[in-house]
């Protein structure tokens, strides 16, 4: 579904284009944080008892659970957990 018509479409992805190359890396930089920002409040809604290294766990874990692969997934939670 869009919603946005062909005119404005073209005219955001001019106002992106314009940007040098490091403000749209830094834009989306920016918004991962955000996401990340969102999936470990959600994380912390459903376990309010969890700390912060767990919380840490957890979000590796959604956010590259499946492209890590199980193995390197583990190594990785092992080592937030002793850091």
């Amino acid at each position: 579904m869009n919603d946005t018509s062909l005119k404005i479409a073209q005219l955001l992805r001019n106002m992106l284009m314009a940007k040098s190359d490091a403000e749209r890396l830094a834009m989306g930089c920016s918004m991962f944080d955000d996401a990340k920002a969102i999936a470990l409040a959600g994380l912390r809604e459903e376990r309010p008892g969890m700390d912060d290294v767990e919380c840490r766990v957890q979000l590796l874990q959604r956010l590259y659970g499946r492209d890590l692969g199980e193995l390197r997934s583990k190594r990785i939670a092992a080592r937030l957990r002793l850091a």
